[in-house]
């Protein structure tokens, strides 16, 4: 079941936001400053490209460098990688059929907007950690 939904949802949004992500990836690589930025959005990006299966948990080790990244983060490109999110999620609402990928699109605005300090890890192992 997981793969039909990561089908669909390539086809329907995935493909587009991992386009953004990748986009926000190479901008932010630009500098040597962005480097971790933009490792971070080719992370997401892959988990909003095929995310059925998998979750993201909070990393109880992270401490201020993330909370300090993540604003930067959000300033340099996390809320437009989140209105896109927004603006999609919304657009898939419009039918019954694309309802559960809306949601889906809005349970991914949290980690679009603040992803340091968290893993993307699978669903059957939610407390697993690198």
């Amino acid at each position: 079941m997981k793969t039909i939904l990561n089908v669909i949802w390539l086809v329907v949004s995935g493909f587009w936001l991992f386009v953004g992500y990748l986009l926000a990836g190479v901008l932010l690589c630009l500098t040597i400053i962005g480097i971790p930025f933009g490792l971070a959005s080719f992370r997401i990006g892959v988990y909003a490209l095929w995310p059925f299966g998998y979750t993201t948990t909070e990393r109880r080790d992270a401490g201020a460098p993330s909370f300090v990244g993540n604003v930067l983060w959000l300033i340099l490109a996390g809320w437009w990688l989140a209105l896109s999110h927004i603006v999609t999620g919304v657009a898939l609402c419009v039918t019954i059929i694309g309802i559960p990928f809306g949601i889906a699109n809005f349970k991914m605005i949290p980690v679009s907007l603040l992803p340091l300090g968290r893993d993307i890890v699978p669903t059957d192992q939610p407390f697993a950690t690198r």
